[in-house]
């Protein structure tokens, strides 16, 4: 689902509804368990992300938040033009960090 080499956050799995809550919590686990020291740069990389809808946008605002909230900058590589596209559609394109 998710996979943390080094400073990068690689997801693996689809970002839809039906598994919405079990990535977020991984997510966020990622990202609070042996975390880096506050003012690491982290790379959320999508790539092998081929399936989102809307819930995608929630789930990666929250990692953002939960990523702030430790000190930690993430930014993110490689997002589905779909999750662009969403992003766009609700006003929010400013808010992702592009790598």
């Amino acid at each position: 689902m998710i996979e943390r080499l080094d400073g990068t956050l690689r997801v693996t799995a689809p970002m839809i509804i039906a598994n919405a809550r079990a990535l977020l919590e991984a997510g966020r686990r990622s990202l609070t368990s042996s975390s880096p020291p506050a003012g690491t740069a982290m790379l959320l990389d999508l790539a092998a992300v081929n399936d989102v809808d809307s819930s995608a946008l929630s789930v990666v605002l929250a990692w953002l938040r939960t990523a702030g909230a430790r000190g930690l900058t993430l930014r993110l590589a490689n997002p589905p033009a779909n999750l662009i596209s969403l992003a766009a559609l609700y006003g929010v394109s400013e808010l992702l960090p592009l790598a």
